[in-house]
């Protein structure tokens, strides 16, 4: 799809600069960063924190450690006494 953007001074160079880099043209790197920062399916970049699982769910992707069922349990029994 053809279209015109205003893109502010510095996100301008910054997607310039991210074109040249990767050697594709500035729509395409636009649309890039866009998926990135959306987390949108054909995302290219595992930074993004919300993924889509292979059934369709989008999911936040963990980050830290895991909180378990006993973590979860002390918590309750703390809360409780």
């Amino acid at each position: 799809m053809r279209t015109s953007i205003t893109l502010d001074d510095d996100v301008y160079e910054l997607a310039s600069m991210y074109a040249a880099g990767r050697g594709i043209t500035l729509g395409a790197a636009v649309g890039e960063l866009v998926r990135k920062t959306s987390g949108a399916p054909g995302s290219t970049s595992g930074s993004s924190r919300i993924k889509t699982l292979p059934n369709g769910l989008r999911v936040i992707a963990s980050r830290g450690r895991v909180i378990t069922s006993e973590m979860v349990k002390a918590t309750q029994e703390d809360e409780i006494a």
